[in-house]
């Protein structure tokens, strides 16, 4: 079984008010629940459900994902820099298997 493994980019250091972009990646062999394996049981549905973004422990960015959603989910969004503060990303997977990375920004 392959450990999902979790990045981000994101700048370390912002200027307040400046926008900036956040990258967020999570290696993940996600199973849909709709493929049969070569005794034709079905392949239990595994894959990244929620992803969160919270800054300074507020929740800025949320998705939920469905079976649609293609191996190794790739999000790029934008946030506005207001204070210094830690940003937190969380992907919750399908049987209660949580992945987070942390990374702090300073606002200068």
């Amino acid at each position: 079984m392959v450990v999902p493994i979790p990045r981000v980019q994101v700048p370390s250091i912002a200027t307040k008010g400046e926008i900036f972009q956040v990258k967020a990646l999570i290696s993940h062999q996600m199973e849909t629940g709709l493929r049969h394996d070569s005794e034709d049981r079905v392949i239990q549905r595994k894959i990244i459900n929620k992803f969160v973004c919270r800054y300074s422990g507020v929740d800025v960015f949320v998705v939920d994902l469905h079976e649609a959603i293609a191996a190794n989910p790739y999000f790029e969004f934008y946030l506005h820099a207001t204070e210094s503060g830690r940003l937190d990303f969380i992907w919750e997977e399908d049987g209660g298997g949580v992945y987070s990375l942390t990374q702090q920004l300073v606002v200068t």
